[in-house]
């Protein structure tokens, strides 16, 4: 039972980023298709996060009480609504307004991980969680390879198609893929109810040793990251002349080596390597990758410069989630998986802006720099803060704490 809903929860998120890919390597076009300028990219993507900044940890804890698959409905269907809409849109609000849509009723990638929480162990749930970075990274193969190809024909195909592969992940959803949620384990949740989302939540969780830490990292993480996926399709569009097939099929060559680390390597790595130790190690990778990023001036150094992020990317994300699901009580996963997912919505909301605007005021090399600083900062409070204390090996504090 517990393989064949791995299996299937692959298939929702596999189709879920197929549909996802179609439509982030065209941002660029669809700015420039109404006459804005180039720096709302960063805008379009805030959008979409501060959208899901407010949806991520309601989304969680919702799943807690009500059931993964519901939530998994709620979200996607809010997905297939929203493409129709890009799809149609007319002026640039529209847009916009597809974009926050999208964003309120996301939150579908935090339920996929408190499943995955649901039917693994402990020792299992780097691997599981693996999984669901392998369904990200094909989704990238296929999603910016077909969406270049498809916007040839116009620049709304790619929305529509994408709206259909939402349209049948709902089918699948209500119809194949099983809840995860016993009722012994809502009652229990039930009868431990958590307070709702706040700062004083946030921060209470950051001051406690073990999830503060993975969350300092979390916070970190994503806003280097978030800063290079929103701005990667734009950098390349502006320094390089890369249009927008050829933006797919480099975004789908990125997905192609995270798949390789997530769906195969990160299972082989965390059986070797303590998870604290493989998140060092992909601190210093993505540094190196993002300095490389910010210089590239060619097509074939932009694919070299992308190796180096791909996997630290593809490593950092999943034992992020794992040492994240470990630090917390059981009944706590969803709630403390949709708080990392708010931080990151909150990046999402910051990192885009703050990419467009070092891209318009300094150069577009400027991006790629503040990602490798951040990243360097990251990498050393990992190795302060995580590795040198032995943080999650210590008696006294593998005990989970309250989110």
């Amino acid at each position: 039972m517990k393989k064949r809903s791995l299996l299937l929860l692959f298939s929702v998120v596999f189709m879920d980023m197929v549909g996802f890919g179609f439509i982030i390597p065209l941002l660029p076009d669809y700015i420039a298709r109404f006459g804005g300028a180039p720096a709302l990219v960063g805008l379009l993507a805030s959008a979409y996060a501060l959208g899901q900044f407010f949806a991520a940890p309601i989304v969680g804890r919702l799943s807690d009480k009500y059931g993964r698959k519901p939530l998994l409905l709620i979200s996607i269907g809010g997905t297939f609504l929203s493409l129709l809409l890009l799809g149609t849109a007319w002026v640039l609000p529209v847009v916009f307004l597809s974009r926050i849509l999208d964003g309120l009723t996301g939150g579908n990638i935090t339920v996929a991980q408190s499943y995955i929480a649901d039917v693994t162990t402990d020792e299992e749930r780097a691997k599981g969680l693996g999984l669901i970075g392998a369904a990200f990274g094909l989704g990238f193969i296929l999603g910016p390879l077909f969406g270049g190809l498809l916007s040839r024909f116009s620049l709304s195909a790619p929305a529509f198609a994408a709206a259909g592969v939402a349209f049948l992940n709902l089918l699948l959803i209500a119809f194949v893929l099983p809840e995860s949620l016993t009722a012994e384990r809502r009652a229990e949740m039930a009868a431990n109810p958590r307070r709702k989302f706040s700062v004083r939540l946030l921060w209470e969780a950051l001051k406690k040793r073990q999830t503060g830490s993975v969350l300092h990292v979390i916070a970190l993480y994503s806003l280097a990251f978030i800063m290079f996926q929103t701005m990667f399709s734009l950098v390349a569009k502006e320094r390089l002349g890369i249009g927008a097939d050829t933006r797919g099929y480099i975004l789908a060559y990125v997905g192609v080596l995270a798949a390789g680390v997530q769906g195969g390597l990160i299972g082989v790595l965390t059986k070797r390597f303590s998870e604290t130790k493989l998140m060092l190690a992909s601190g210093v990778l993505l540094a190196i990758g993002f300095v490389l990023w910010a210089v590239a001036s060619t097509v074939w150094f932009l694919l070299i410069a992308l190796v180096p992020i791909a996997l630290g990317g593809g490593v950092l994300g999943v034992v992020n989630r794992s040492l994240l699901s470990k630090s917390v009580k059981p009944e706590e996963i969803g709630g403390a998986l949709g708080l990392s997912a708010s931080l990151e919505s909150l990046n999402g909301i910051i990192a885009p802006a703050l990419g467009g605007l070092l891209l318009s005021q300094i150069g577009d090399w400027a991006p790629g720099a503040a990602a490798a600083l951040i990243l360097v900062w990251a990498t050393f409070f990992i190795w302060r803060k995580i590795v040198r204390p032995g943080l999650f090996f210590r008696s006294a504090e593998v005990q989970p704490a309250d989110v």
